[in-house]
């Protein structure tokens, strides 16, 4: 099986790296290009693009001198996935990244997962209208965030998050 996946930032790198080696420890087979930092690449993961060039925050002069930058590093993506189809497309966080890459990616019959919901319940509540067009399942580390996607009619799994299960044990 072959994964396309994108993480953004470190704690995207860090969550694919504890999905990654789940993955693996029962099917040692799968493999996953993408754009990984040094967490999932050190469990495998093929990095195309080097992860901190979509390591942008907030609303700022960054993200602006970037855009075009980061807009080509999706079409790039695109591209090598249209070119060389994944079994499945998993987006980790990032959803300002992957959202749009994974309407693309939809779009060419390549079933697509989101892992971490963009915190809809908090602000921009109106992009579960998008996300329902871009995912084929969502998957939530918060309980409370599957009833949310379950009204919007989105496919939805409640996952936990792999580091409060860490704390807890």
């Amino acid at each position: 099986m072959r994964v396309g996946i994108v993480a953004g930032e470190a704690s995207g790198d860090l969550l694919g790296s504890l999905l990654i080696k789940a993955l693996r420890a029962k099917h040692p087979q799968i493999e996953f290009t993408g754009i990984a930092g040094p967490k999932m690449q050190s469990e495998g993961a093929k990095s195309l693009f080097p992860m901190e060039r979509l390591s942008v925050s907030g609303y700022n002069l960054e993200v602006l001198r970037r855009y075009r930058e980061i807009i080509g590093i999706r079409k790039q993506l695109i591209a090598h996935f249209y070119a060389d189809p994944p079994d499945i497309f998993i987006g980790v966080d990032a959803p300002d990244f992957n959202l749009h890459l994974e309407a693309a990616l939809k779009a060419q019959g390549i079933s697509t997962l989101q892992y971490v919901s963009p915190s809809i319940w908090a602000w921009r509540g109106e992009r579960i209208h998008f996300i329902k067009q871009a995912v084929d399942r969502m998957l939530t580390v918060f309980p409370f965030e599957q009833a949310l996607y379950e009204e919007a009619g989105v496919p939805v799994s409640y996952v936990g998050h792999p580091l409060a299960d860490r704390m807890l044990a």
